[in-house]
């Protein structure tokens, strides 16, 4: 049926994404020249001092839950929290490297199928030296507010910048993400409107959806369950650049796919693999898989 031939041609077109990705990144780490090379490996100086306290309170010991919210900005009851992550000077030396980039003859990969402009970090080499380190960082903070989305084991991740900029894209239709917790921080630079909206979360449908809007700021990140319906409204002037870390907890998803909601079937694949791993074999979804922390 013409059904089964889309679907073949999606499955076939998603399983070159890998290879063409690895292309991308062997041209680009032999050809490309960083105008901010030392964007490229996190530093204790690009975070914010702020950042810095919290993650040191989820490292005290007794540190709960009602302690760390005081460091957080709350909205609403839809558990999405806000708070400093880096410095502007970071933020304004990264959007130079990504604009540079971005003008460069450098192949470029979509960010995903929603986003048209952007930039895949791992094609940037940023995984081993800024993005695993920043996700390890959070892990405190975290398993503190979602333990039961495996808060305390994101073992993987996928991360990508995305630009909004008038005549491209505008807004963000709205979606869940593939991940169990997302972190979003707007790196700047000058633009007005453009405010992110949170409907449901997956699992507690709403006969009348409540709708949620967050305003960015530069150098703030939104921490959010991945599950958690959202988008983005359109841009009215200026652009703005957003990274955006989704983490993902094999412990969880090799027992329920975030997206379909079946048992996954794995199958080999390079990298992270969307965070599924061939390790977890429980006949049991775990009751709180929080504990992995201590393993």
């Amino acid at each position: 049926s013409v059904v089964y031939l889309q679907i073949e041609a999606e499955v076939q077109r998603r399983k070159q994404l890998i290879h063409q990705s690895e292309e991308r990144r062997a041209i680009i780490s032999r050809c490309y020249k960083p105008k901010h090379p030392e964007v490229y490996t996190l530093q204790d100086s690009f975070l914010a001092p702020e950042f810095l306290e919290i993650v040191s309170f989820c490292t005290s010991p007794g540190a709960d839950l009602q302690g760390l919210l005081s460091y957080l900005e709350s909205f609403s009851d839809k558990r999405i929290y806000r708070l400093p992550v880096f410095t502007e000077e970071f933020c304004q030396a990264f959007v130079e490297e990504l604009e540079n980039f971005e003008q460069s003859d450098m192949p470029k990969g979509r960010p995903n199928t929603m986003n048209n402009y952007g930039v895949l970090l791992n094609e940037l080499g940023m995984d081993e030296p800024f993005l695993t380190p920043l996700r390890e960082r959070l892990l405190p903070v975290t398993a503190l507010l979602y333990p039961e989305l495996g808060g305390a084991c994101l073992d993987s991740h996928k991360a990508f910048v995305v630009k909004y900029a008038l005549h491209e894209d505008l807004d963000l239709s709205s979606h869940f993400d593939n991940a169990e917790v997302t972190l979003n921080v707007c790196l700047g630079k000058e633009f007005t409107e453009g405010n992110l909206y949170f409907g449901e979360f997956n699992q507690e449908p709403s006969a009348v959806p409540r709708y949620l809007e967050v305003q960015h700021a530069s150098g703030r990140g939104l921490l959010h369950r991945g599950g958690q319906e959202h988008g983005a409204l359109p841009l009215a002037s200026g652009r703005r650049w957003n990274l955006v870390l989704w983490m993902r907890a094999s412990a969880v998803r090799n027992q329920r796919c975030p997206m379909c909601g079946a048992k996954p079937r794995l199958v080999p694949a390079r990298g992270f693999g969307d965070g599924f791993t061939e390790e977890e074999e429980q006949e049991q979804p775990p009751s709180s898989v929080d504990l992995c922390a201590l393993g």
